[in-house]
């Protein structure tokens, strides 16, 4: 009973349940990579159009970023996570029955709109129920999930899709997709207040904002250089691990050392894992230190290294693949810092604005890039097709991965960025000013 009544234990459940939304979320959006040769034979694409297809989720999704940092901020993450769960998972259902290319394009589109409020949510209700220095620590478990959702959406799923068949897999994660949304809006409280317990100790208050005042917010974050600066980065970084892992990885792993979509799918599971383990740790380690932007700079350093391990080699032995991925997975951890520096740069009242703001920049990264990595890899179409996919070569593969770390490039030189204006900073406030 004392879970339930205690604020500091009931969190962690309500927590869990917006979790569970949003490791559906992450399933559906990284899906692709395993599906990739399946729906390639079911609409007839190529390898743009298949870009686009898993790009369209990315590209709803980063553009409801901000209108979703102000519909949490305004009518709350409850309602808000609640609808999104359910408009996702309708439209999960839809993509299941596709029987065309453009109909799946749309229905994919409706599975980007209504995930793309489920991770502002998140925040948004953590800052309702946790202090300032846990912050970080809960942005960490939160990318957690996301990565244990990759992590299904890897090998799992492709045991799932053998045994009984894309639709069919993808057909029952909308209906599971559907229960989780009502489960949402049935438990969830958009704060301690408002599920009649008192509040938590060090938590600020989180008033309803006015117009003008979410007018006034979403200014101060659009003029704020920093926040720039972090959109770009995560741009980058979160875009190139959802492309990778989400739709590109498995065919590359397939189609240069020749093995089956499950065996391949093992690969992107290590960069889920990453994912699971990474962004906790340096969140906790971040908190704990007080630090933000050096952990950045030193994780962007190794992120470009494992991509371009396999830009230059392109086809390393197996192990060196697993481990870059795993890598990519545990560094992007230090990219999602970013976050932090984003909500502890402007008033907690704007804390959904400008987590939104920079998460819409990553997305815009997850819907571009796939896109462009496809063009790479249909400009070195062998001309061979095999169950209905396209065949590339092992230098287009290294093109793509030649795109992906020049992105982790320009994540680096943001981060330089950041460490540099930080440093300036602290200069020019511990400098001693004399007296006349």
């Amino acid at each position: 009973m004392r879970y339930w009544s205690d604020p500091t234990y009931r969190r962690w459940l309500l927590w869990a349940t917006l979790g569970l939304g949003f490791l559906l979320v992450n399933v559906n959006r990284l899906s692709t990579a395993v599906l990739a040769e399946d729906l390639m034979a079911a609409f007839d694409t190529t390898g743009g159009q298949l870009g686009t297809l898993h790009a369209i989720f990315f590209w709803v999704y980063a553009v409801m970023q901000i209108p979703t940092g102000i519909l949490a901020d305004r009518i709350g993450p409850r309602r808000t996570a609640a609808i999104g769960g359910a408009v996702m998972n309708v439209g999960v259902v839809w993509f299941a029955l596709a029987d065309s290319y453009s109909s799946a394009l749309l229905a994919r589109g409706l599975v980007g709109l209504g995930g793309s409020v489920l991770f502002v949510c998140i925040l948004r209700f953590c800052a309702n129920w946790y202090r300032a220095d846990e912050f970080a620590t809960m942005n960490g478990l939160t990318f957690a999930v996301s990565g244990f959702g990759g992590i299904l959406a890897t090998t799992p799923l492709a045991v799932v899709v053998d045994a009984i068949g894309w639709r069919s897999a993808i057909g029952w994660l909308g209906i599971v997709g559907l229960v989780v949304a009502v489960l949402i809006f049935v438990l969830v409280r958009d704060a301690p207040e408002a599920a009649g317990l008192e509040r938590i100790d060090n938590v600020p208050d989180q008033p309803t904002l006015t117009t003008s005042e979410l007018r006034a917010n979403l200014g101060a974050v659009l003029g704020d250089r920093w926040i720039w600066v972090v959109s770009i980065m995560l741009f980058c970084t979160t875009g190139v691990n959802l492309t990778m892992f989400g739709l590109w990885g498995v065919p590359y792993v397939v189609q240069t050392y020749d093995v089956s979509v499950t065996f391949a799918s093992a690969f992107t599971l290590l960069g889920g894992l990453g994912l699971v383990v990474g962004p906790p740790a340096v969140g906790r380690l971040s908190d704990r230190l007080g630090r933000r932007v050096e952990l950045m700079v030193a994780g962007a350093v190794g992120f470009v290294v494992c991509f371009g391990s396999i830009a230059v080699v392109g086809d390393p032995p197996l192990p060196v693949v697993g481990a870059a991925f795993f890598g990519a997975g545990i560094l992007v951890g230090a990219s999602l810092l970013g976050y932090a520096i984003a909500k502890e740069r402007h008033p907690d009242s704007a804390s959904g604005i400008s987590t939104g703001t920079v998460n819409a920049a990553g997305f815009f990264g997850a819907a571009t890039l796939p896109t462009v990595m496809g063009w790479a890899l249909d400009a070195y179409w062998t001309g061979e097709v095999v169950g209905g996919a396209r065949v590339y070569t092992e230098f287009g593969y290294q093109l793509a991965f030649g795109v992906a770390t020049l992105a982790a490039a320009v994540a680096l030189g943001c981060t330089l960025w950041l460490y540099r204006q930080k440093h300036a900073h602290e200069s020019v406030t511990t400098t001693p000013t004399s007296s006349e």
